[in-house]
């Protein structure tokens, strides 16, 4: 196998790796998320509070395990060379890309972030491998 395609499979696998441990890292921190809700709406109940905090960690866990699937499917189209593995790989990179900025602008009805900034920042990690494979897969092996 060609340098470079090892060397993009290598940050396939390390962007897989870092979406695994973001998604992990989400079930850490929901004391922060509960913080950060209770913050912005000091009147919520906290049964609500909670509703708040499992409705942030069920989408940000889907969107995790939806990503580490789109990372290993493309793993294996670029192991096996097959051109789509480029189109994939850009493509998913695109969705993430725009769900990550999502989670890092889009604001609540009280006017902050919904998403606890350090959660938010989380999910930008995965994209340096991400953007770094995907210009790997594209260049041409001489």
């Amino acid at each position: 196998m060609p340098g470079k395609s090892r060397g993009a499979l290598a940050l396939l696998y390390g962007g897989a790796a870092l979406t695994l441990l973001v998604t992990l890292f989400v079930f850490a921190y929901r004391s922060g998320l509960a913080e950060h809700l209770r913050t912005g709406y000091p009147g919520l109940a906290p049964a609500k509070i909670d509703e708040g905090v499992t409705a942030y960690t069920v989408i940000l866990v889907v969107m995790g395990a939806l990503g580490l699937l789109g990372w290993l499917v493309t793993v294996l189209g670029a192991r096996a060379g097959k051109g789509w593995a480029r189109w994939l790989g850009s493509g998913l990179f695109v969705v993430a890309l725009c769900l990550v900025l999502a989670a890092l602008t889009v604001r609540d009805t009280n006017g902050e972030v919904g998403l606890v900034p350090l959660l938010g920042w989380s999910q930008v990690l995965p994209l340096v491998p991400g953007l770094a494979a995907v210009v790997l897969l594209w260049r041409r092996v001489r």
